[in-house]
């Protein structure tokens, strides 16, 4: 997510590990991380799939590796520096997912990820989410799409949101709690599991 906590329980980017994590409690381990602490990430990744417990990732670990990371506005951004990082340290990412995604640097997704996909707005007088990522190298990174939606006419309920968000921020806003939008991200994600639970 942005400059909010991470486990604030109105964020449908926590909702929906949350649920993902109830619904693949043997499966998948799921976790949340902010925006700006993609070290964290890192080792929470290098945790997770070193087996024999060396402190590093070795060369069967690293393609042993089944990863999806997804967030939303800088944490949109976040996944593709994220995915870069990985790719420095030859770990593959199976799916990126940014939801309105806010940053520099945020449009081109490097070779280590099989597919991405973009959401976004761009009704924000302000804040404006990615209107297109692109594979560094499309012979090895799918884009599944950049999926826009539009909120000129578009009802949400912001009624507990700050006067600033709704003011300054409305469409961002707005894409946060879009229950379409979440649900094209679960659905994605849980698309990414089954197709590789099934092979």
């Amino acid at each position: 997510g942005g400059r909010e906590p991470w486990n604030n329980p109105r964020r449908n980017v926590r909702k929906l590990a949350l649920k993902l994590r109830a619904q693949y409690p043997y499966t998948v381990r799921v976790e949340r991380v902010e925006n700006r602490k993609r070290h964290l990430a890192r080792e929470l990744i290098r945790r997770a799939f070193d087996r024999n417990h060396d402190g590093q990732l070795d060369a069967q670990e690293r393609a042993g590796v089944r990863l999806i990371i997804y967030g939303q506005s800088f944490g949109g951004a976040a996944v593709a520096k994220l995915a870069r990082e990985l790719e420095r340290m030859g770990i593959p990412v199976m799916l990126t997912v940014q939801v309105d995604s806010v940053g520099r640097g945020d449009s081109v997704i490097p070779p280590n990820v099989a597919r991405a996909a973009n959401l976004f707005q761009r009704n924000g007088l302000f804040i404006r989410g990615e209107p297109e990522i692109r594979a560094q190298d499309p012979s090895r990174t799918t884009i599944i799409g950049n999926f826009e939606f539009d909120y000129r006419n578009k009802k949400i309920d912001l009624s507990e949101e700050s006067w600033m968000k709704k003011l300054f921020r409305e469409a961002h806003t707005k894409m946060d709690f879009d229950p379409a939008v979440w649900a094209l991200v679960e659905d994605l994600i849980v698309k990414e599991i089954s197709d590789y639970s099934a092979s």
